[in-house]
Parts: structure tokens; C-alpha cells; sequence
């Protein structure tokens, strides 16, 4: 009994290593530059900034070297990132489809809104 729990549990990490491995592909149709405009209703937070990201298999990528960017896109173009530039901060959600997509985004101190357009 303990060898096929083992076996059990050695089956399913497996199965939950190999989902990330196949999104990406699937994501592909995202690849390209965006450009995203980053919106926020607190004045002190900024408001109308734009920042270029760029994604490839369904990892996004900092196209700036001001800023860093990461995160992934699914399959149906949900979309999660993580925006740094030195001690700054956001974590933005949203959806992709064809050539633009928005969602919101949030930091410590500050949240708002983005829109993007494949450039």
C-alpha cells in the first residue's frame, strides 16, 4: 500500500509540473509587442503612464529598461503580471483577445486600471 501511495503522489506532481509546460503554446497567438497604458483614479499615484511589454509562448517580458515585467498568459488570454522598477511594485489581471485587452491592477499604495494594444 505505501509503494502505490508513493506512486499516487509521484503521478500527480508530474501531472501538476507538465500544466505551465503546456499553456505556453497554447498562448502563442498573444506573442508580439504591447503597448500598455496604465490608468489610476489617486492623482499621487500617477495617472496615464505607458509602458511596453512584449510576449513570447505565453511569457511576458519587460521590453524597457526602466521597468521589469513578467508574468504568463492562458490559453483564452487571461493574462497576470508583475510590474518592478527599483522598489516600486504592481500586480495586474486582465484578458487578451486579438490585438487589445484591460484590467486592473494593484500596489501597495496604489490601484488602478490598464488597457494595451499589440502594437
Amino acid at each position: 500500500m505505501g509503494q502505490f501511495r508513493k506512486a499516487m503522489i509521484a503521478i500527480r506532481i508530474l501531472s501538476l509540473m507538465a500544466i505551465p509546460f503546456a499553456t505556453p503554446a497554447a498562448a502563442a497567438g498573444f506573442d508580439g509587442e504591447w503597448s500598455v497604458q496604465i490608468a489610476s483614479s489617486n492623482s499621487a499615484c500617477g495617472n496615464g503612464a505607458t509602458v511596453s511589454i512584449g510576449i513570447s509562448n505565453g511569457h511576458v517580458a519587460s521590453t524597457n529598461a526602466m521597468m521589469e515585467a513578467s508574468g504568463r498568459v492562458a490559453e483564452a488570454g487571461s493574462i497576470s503580471v508583475i510590474l518592478a522598477s527599483g522598489i516600486k511594485r504592481a500586480t495586474g489581471f486582465g484578458h487578451l483577445a486579438g490585438t487589445s485587452g484591460s484590467g486592473t491592477w494593484r500596489g501597495p499604495l496604489c490601484s488602478g486600471t490598464w488597457t494595451a494594444q499589440r502594437i
